[in-house]
């Protein structure tokens, strides 16, 4: 992942950029010896080649807020962790302009032989905070998580939900510019989700840069300056929210 000058004015940038996946075409089993012989020389790969994403060129200005929409597969995801660093491209290049708080697979890096407490600091750490950072935001992290009482148990002891709550916590404390957001405002009751949303729409009016993967399209719609619909790793269409969204509903319903 490259940087670019601040002159410039965008926060991401995305230049051809491409994603392979290797899809096992069945389970693996042990050859007998007349079957290695009888394959000896032939080129027997046991996987498909699937491309998630095909040849991107994106530019996202920094302050704007960015709805992905598509069908499952589409390469939503897949864009969120490439633009994150998470995952690397195969072609092309991807450069970022500030601090990412990726919000993708909440709690994916917790430890369920750590406590919660460790575990705070563990994912903080793994999101660039120093531990003077994370001694001063500690107690709004918890707080905001609303599981006071479970910090010091182990994680293997959390509910999904409460590991969800946790994980957005630690990754909204951060002052980020950026913000990927990934399907995880479905995270817990009625009352935490909307704290999540109440959250996200604080940093929208903060002017921070923000890519929402969302099958709320509704939503998607009133949050979002612009809306991105991806379809077999390609973009379909780029621009009002309104106007994408009626496309891709037109879109599905024909099918």
């Amino acid at each position: 992942m490259s940087r670019f000058s601040t002159t410039s004015g965008l926060a991401i940038r995305l230049l051809s950029v491409s994603v392979q996946y290797r899809v096992p075409t069945g389970r693996k089993r042990r050859m007998s010896l007349k079957e290695l012989t009888v394959n000896l020389g032939r080129h027997t790969k046991g996987y498909t080649e699937f491309w998630a994403l095909k040849e991107i060129d994106l530019d996202i200005p920094a302050g704007e807020v960015v709805g992905v929409i598509g069908r499952n597969g589409a390469g939503k995801s897949t864009l969120l962790a490439v633009v994150s660093g998470v995952l690397q491209p195969v072609a092309g290049t991807v450069s970022v302009r500030g601090r990412i708080a990726p919000l993708l697979s909440l709690g994916a890096a917790f430890d369920n032989e750590l406590s919660g407490r460790e575990n705070v600091y563990l994912n903080a750490a793994l999101l660039g905070f120093t531990r003077e950072e994370v001694d001063e935001r500690y107690d709004e992290i918890v707080d905001f998580a609303e599981i006071p009482d479970f910090m010091e148990a182990p994680f293997k002891t959390f509910s999904s939900g409460m590991g969800a709550r946790l994980g957005f916590a630690v990754a909204t404390a951060a002052d980020a510019d950026i913000l990927l957001v990934d399907e995880v405002l479905a995270v817990g009751d009625e009352h935490f989700r909307k704290k999540c949303e109440d959250r996200i729409e604080r940093f929208r009016q903060q002017h921070m840069t923000i890519m929402y993967v969302s099958h709320q399209l509704d939503t998607v719609e009133e949050m979002c300056t612009r809306c991105i619909w991806l379809e077999q790793g390609n973009i379909v269409a780029d621009g009002k929210p309104t106007d994408i969204v009626s496309q891709y509903r037109n879109f599905v319903a024909g099918r």
